[in-house]
């Protein structure tokens, strides 16, 4: 493996548990609409797009199942924003994990800096980051483009060959690969599966962690 001289981290699923609870809202909502999904059919499509690519998607496939667009319902509705109040927490283990990062590090995510700091501030992971927390909101295009993880390295004077990435979905393998950099699968969120593993490598991850004590374990490996 190259030299790794820093880290980026994804988000959602990977320091947030944000993605199984997205998942089981936004399927159940679409399905009293009558759009309907397999729940690894949604993961694998929708997982990892920015806020507007996701929507765009739902409302493309709502175009071609029901005749009209649909995003709009998840997009005004309050009831993912309480499902988040009430329920979101820490990956368990980040914590301690990302703390025991040496190397320099950020948050590179395809949410929006608003999300990001909520969500960051309820779980007590913002000042582990800042100020390198870096959204969708600062570059043009979000994952699967390389943009976000390219603007990351750059904020950090590290260059992308140098650069070890940890993500949860195949569009956020997509994206770090296209930057040149190394990319880790991660299995800790509540969503994720061996399943989730085997795609992630199939998609090009180089391994897989399947939460953060092993994680922790192979971070501190790292350029031994």
């Amino acid at each position: 493996m190259k030299t790794i001289n820093a880290v980026l981290f994804d988000c959602d699923g990977v320091l947030v548990d944000s993605e199984v609870i997205s998942l089981e809202v936004e399927i159940a909502m679409l399905g009293e609409l009558g759009l309907v999904f397999e729940r690894d059919d949604y993961l694998t499509r929708f997982m990892g797009l920015s806020t507007d690519a996701y929507h765009a998607a739902i409302d493309a496939e709502g175009r071609k199942q029901l005749g009209r667009p649909v995003s709009a319902v998840i997009r005004q509705s309050d009831r993912l924003r309480q499902e988040m109040a009430t329920r979101l927490t820490q990956v368990p283990g980040t914590t301690q994990a990302v703390a025991a990062v040496t190397l320099p590090k950020a948050i590179a995510s395809s949410g929006s800096l608003e999300g990001l700091r909520r969500k960051l501030t309820r779980t007590g992971l913002w000042d582990l980051f800042a100020p390198h927390i870096y959204s969708a909101d600062h570059v043009r295009e979000a994952k699967p483009a390389p943009d976000i993880f390219l603007y990351a390295a750059k904020a950090l004077r590290v260059d992308p060959e140098n650069c070890l990435v940890i993500e949860d979905s195949i569009h956020g393998v997509a994206a770090a690969l296209a930057a040149g950099m190394t990319v880790w699968g991660f299995l800790g969120g509540g969503h994720a599966d061996e399943a989730m593993g085997v795609r992630l490598m199939s998609a090009g991850a180089a391994r897989v962690a399947r939460d953060w004590p092993q994680a922790s374990i192979l971070l501190a490996d790292l350029n031994r």
